[in-house]
C-alpha cells in the first residue's frame, strides 16, 4: 500500500528539483527525504528516481506516479477540509498571500468587510511577491494567493492544482517630470519617451521586463540611468527631472509629485488574479474570501 505522505515528498521534490529543497519545504532532513522516496520505489517497485550529478531527476514512472499522486492529494485535502467544517462549522482561520498593492487596495479593505459578513473567519495575510505568493501556495503555506499575470508574458500557471479567478485588469501609465515636453498631453506616445533617462525597477522584478518589451515593440531601447524597486521613489525621482518611467497604475498613491498619463495605445497590462488550490476551491471560508475581495476589486478607479 502506498504511504500518502510518500507521495507528497516526491510531489515536493518534483516542485522544487532537489532534495534539499524539498526538505526545507517539507521540515525534514535530506536525510529523512531520502528514506521516505526509497521507501516510495520499494512500494511501488519501480525506480521513480535517477541520479544526474547532484540532482535526482524523476524517471517516466515517477512521473506517472504524480499524476495519480495529485489526484490522491487533493481527495485527501477534501477530506481534511470536510472532518474540519463538519467540527467547525464555518469558524476557521485563512492565510492569504498578497504582494504591497493588492494587500493596501484589496486584501485590508476586504478584511474589514469579512469581519462583518464572516465573523467566524479569521484572515492572516503575508507579504509576498506574485511568484512567491504561488509558490507558497501549491507548498501548503498559504490558501490563497493574489497575483499578477502581465500582457505578454506567459501565464502565472497552468498548473492543474490551481484555480484562478480574474480581479482586474491594471494598466501602466508613464511617469514623468513636470517640465516634459509629453506632461501636457493627455496621452503620452511610448516613443515620445525614447531619449530620455529612464527610472527603472531592478533587474528579476517582472515589471521591467514589461516595461523594456513595450519599448522593444515601440522601437527602442530606454537608457536606464536609476533603479528602484518603490514605486513612490521612482516618482520621486521622476519629479526631480531625474527620467521618466512606466509603472501600474494603482501603484501610485492619489497624490504624487510626478505627472502621470495614459499611454496611447497598445497599452501594457497587468492582470491581478486570486489563486486558490482547486482541492479547496469550494471551501465556504473561501469562497466568501474570494468574493469580497472581487467585491473590491470592482471597486477601484484607474
Amino acid at each position: 500500500m502506498i504511504e500518502v505522505r510518500r507521495l507528497r515528498v516526491l510531489r515536493a521534490l518534483a516542485d522544487h528539483g532537489t532534495v534539499t529543497a524539498a526538505a526545507e519545504v517539507l521540515h525534514l532532513t535530506p536525510s529523512a527525504v531520502s528514506q521516505q522516496l526509497a521507501a516510495l520505489e520499494s512500494e511501488v517497485g519501480q525506480e521513480l528516481l535517477e541520479r544526474r550529478g547532484r540532482r535526482v531527476a524523476i524517471t517516466s514512472a515517477g512521473r506517472l506516479l504524480l499524476t495519480h499522486a495529485d489526484t490522491i492529494l487533493t481527495e485527501v485535502e477534501r477530506a481534511e477540509d470536510a472532518l474540519r467544517l463538519y467540527a467547525d462549522g464555518t469558524n476557521g482561520e485563512l492565510r492569504i498571500a498578497a504582494f504591497a498593492t493588492a494587500i493596501s487596495l484589496l486584501v485590508a479593505p476586504s478584511l474589514a468587510r469579512l469581519r462583518e459578513t464572516t465573523p467566524g473567519l479569521r484572515l492572516v495575510v503575508q507579504d509576498a511577491e506574485g511568484h512567491q505568493a504561488l509558490t507558497q501556495l501549491l507548498d501548503g503555506e498559504v490558501d490563497l494567493a493574489v497575483t499578477v499575470e502581465h500582457r505578454g508574458s506567459p501565464r502565472p500557471t497552468d498548473d492543474h492544482r490551481l484555480t484562478l479567478t480574474p480581479l482586474y485588469a491594471e494598466p501602466f501609465v508613464a511617469v514623468l517630470p513636470p517640465t516634459h515636453p509629453a506632461a501636457s498631453s493627455p496621452l503620452v506616445d511610448l516613443t515620445a519617451l525614447a531619449t530620455d533617462d529612464w527610472v527603472m525597477t531592478s533587474v528579476g522584478n517582472p515589471i521591467r521586463d514589461v516595461v523594456l518589451l513595450a519599448c522593444e515593440q515601440a522601437g527602442f531601447q530606454p537608457r536606464i540611468v536609476h533603479t528602484s524597486d518603490d514605486f513612490r521613489s521612482v516618482a520621486a525621482l521622476c519629479a526631480a527631472n531625474a527620467g521618466v518611467s512606466l509603472v501600474p497604475r494603482l501603484t501610485l498613491p492619489p497624490t504624487t509629485p510626478a505627472v502621470i498619463r495614459p499611454l496611447q495605445p497598445p497599452t501594457p497590462t497587468r492582470r491581478v488574479l486570486i489563486a486558490t488550490r482547486r482541492a479547496r476551491a469550494d471551501h465556504p471560508l473561501i469562497t466568501a474570501t474570494c468574493k469580497t475581495l472581487a467585491e473590491t476589486a470592482a471597486q477601484l478607479e484607474f
